[in-house]
């Protein structure tokens, strides 16, 4: 059962070795019409991380589910907005700022048509994409984008589909399989981003997946190739 979390401690930012905590915000759509689509995977990553290191998401807190926990003594605040896509940065500026943290502390994950189904990349910066759910975070972050995001790949459409349907269709079973997979990696390269900062963790993370991501495109074509 969810619970309100009306004043939560903030001393929880300087509890654990004086050290800022990160915030991490996955973006999706509440309710279980949008459980299981592409849109919904940083909802996904959220919920593996927090299932990972044991990390109750259980109150409610600036319009999110929230959950707060410790990984290898940092502190680590998960939250998944509520509001949603469209207007995820209702809840994600007020959570940074409620916690005084500088967006390089912040961590968004999202869903990606430009990346491949289940490549990750781990990116320190840039812009919105043409995502809904990033232009949000960002106008609320008043403009600024420097923070990271971990941006989840789903392919793209197929022919001529249009890209809104696309984003709330669920996965098929081979798909869904590839997300599995990158989450797990996921899980692994955020707790590596907590331990070593952005900057060590992302080069090594995205060289493994960008090694992935031709590797997958291999498997594509042989398989195009069999069913000739």
């Amino acid at each position: 059962m969810l619970r309100k979390l009306v004043n939560p401690n903030r001393s929880f930012c300087t509890s654990v070795q004086s050290q800022r905590p990160w915030l991490f915000i996955g973006l999706g759509n509440p309710g279980d019409k949008f459980k299981g689509t592409r849109h919904n995977v940083g909802f996904n990553m959220i919920d593996a991380f927090a299932e990972s290191q044991g990390i109750a998401m259980d109150t409610v807190f600036c319009k999110a589910i929230f959950g707060k926990g410790i990984v290898d003594s940092v502190p680590v605040l998960l939250a998944k907005p509520q509001t949603y896509m469209n207007l995820s940065g209702e809840s994600s500026g007020p959570l940074a700022a409620y916690y005084k943290l500088p967006l390089n502390r912040v961590v968004v994950f999202h869903d990606d048509m430009d990346l491949p189904c289940g490549v990750l990349r781990l990116q320190p910066r840039g812009g919105h994409g043409s995502h809904n759910g990033m232009k949000s975070v960002i106008y609320h972050f008043r403009g600024n984008r420097e923070f990271t995001r971990l941006r989840i790949g789903i392919g793209k459409p197929p022919g001529q589909m249009d890209p809104k349907a696309f984003l709330l269709q669920k996965f098929n079973a081979t798909a869904q399989e590839r997300i599995n997979v990158g989450l797990k990696e996921g899980v692994i390269a955020l707790k590596e981003l907590v331990a070593k900062g952005v900057e060590e963790s992302g080069r090594r993370f995205n060289t493994e997946q960008k090694y992935k991501h031709l590797k997958v495109a291999d498997n594509d074509d042989m398989r195009f190739r069999q069913s000739d």
